[in-house]
């Protein structure tokens, strides 16, 4: 880990930060950065003020790919509160409805439940960072203005409820990227009977991650008094761990670093795939073409 003439540092991982509640993702984001002077470093993807839990944040060449992050399967847990409709879907908003809520059971539950697993279409809600002819959707909300939003199709690989009572759900939910908790929450309440918005939002996975791998701010912090902040650093190929890997002879390597497919023995016939030396040292990311020779998509270092 050098420095570089601007005084920052060549950090290059990355930290699986446990985001805690009432922080923005760039505010923590930069603190982090700050921490370790890292002269260069992006999370892979925000999550909500009120919102705690697993944030990646990519320094150094591991920002190549953070939109392999961005792109990846999230795991959230969830606290729905229902009767209570927002104006934001959480427990940030203003109350903008309250309805009754239907007397519930396991079976209606898990009725309304099925409904949403699967592929499903869901319209992005207006305080969202999307954007309409070049502004985001929340600049225009808090400016009151409504529009119209087209439905995006998501994935929910996996909706549990863990406990319910007769106004709260705590859910389990897998799913693709893209898909808004506080959008499937309201949906949720509208196929009980009822409305409904988040009051708890905890991201437990992303991608190759999980919640075990966590480190909190208070943890960083006391690294970075002690000296022991790198250990922290997660090596940037564990973000494609779940990829096949592909290692390149020396003169292979050459050929491919200077952006040519190249052929390789016994190598997968189609897909992604993580680029090693001879050495071991991951050299990035790879596509496989349809002549069956590996191209280079994201390289790492010189």
């Amino acid at each position: 880990m050098g420095r570089n003439r601007r005084g920052g540092r060549d950090v290059h991982g990355v930290v699986l930060l446990d985001k805690p509640r009432g922080l923005g993702s760039n505010q923590v984001l930069q603190i982090v950065k700050r921490l370790f002077r890292a002269r260069k470093a992006g999370h892979t993807g925000s999550l909500d003020r009120l919102a705690s839990g697993l944030l990646p944040i990519c320094a150094g060449e591991a920002t190549k790919l953070s939109g392999f992050l961005l792109n990846a399967d999230k795991r959230y847990r969830a606290g729905i509160r229902l009767g209570v409709r927002t104006a934001t879907g959480d427990a940030e908003g203003e109350v903008v409805d309250t309805r009754p809520v239907p007397r519930l059971c396991d079976e209606a539950v898990e009725a309304a439940l099925e409904r949403f697993r699967g592929p499903i279409e869901q319209i992005p809600p207006m305080h969202s960072a999307l954007k309409h002819h070049g502004q985001r959707l929340y600049k225009l909300a808090h400016q009151g203005i409504t529009v119209e939003r087209e439905p995006r199709r998501i994935v929910i690989h996996r909706l549990v409820c863990r406990h319910w009572d007769q106004d709260r759900l705590d859910l389990d939910v897998d799913c693709s990227k893209g898909t808004y908790i506080r959008t499937l929450s309201e949906d949720i309440g509208e196929a009980l009977g009822t409305t409904a918005h988040v009051d708890e939002l905890r991201r437990v996975g992303s991608g190759p991650f999980g919640e075990d791998e966590m480190v909190s701010l208070e943890a960083l912090q006391a690294a970075e008094q002690s000296g022991s902040l790198d250990q922290y650093l997660t090596p940037m190929e564990a973000v494609l761990s779940d990829w096949p890997a592909v290692s390149l002879s020396r003169d292979t390597a050459w050929y491919l670093r200077r952006g040519q497919p190249v052929r390789v023995p016994r190598a997968p016939t189609a897909g992604w795939v993580r680029l090693r030396a001879e050495d071991e040292r991951f050299l990035g990311v790879g596509e496989v073409l349809d002549d069956g020779r590996i191209a280079p998509r994201r390289l790492i270092g010189g």
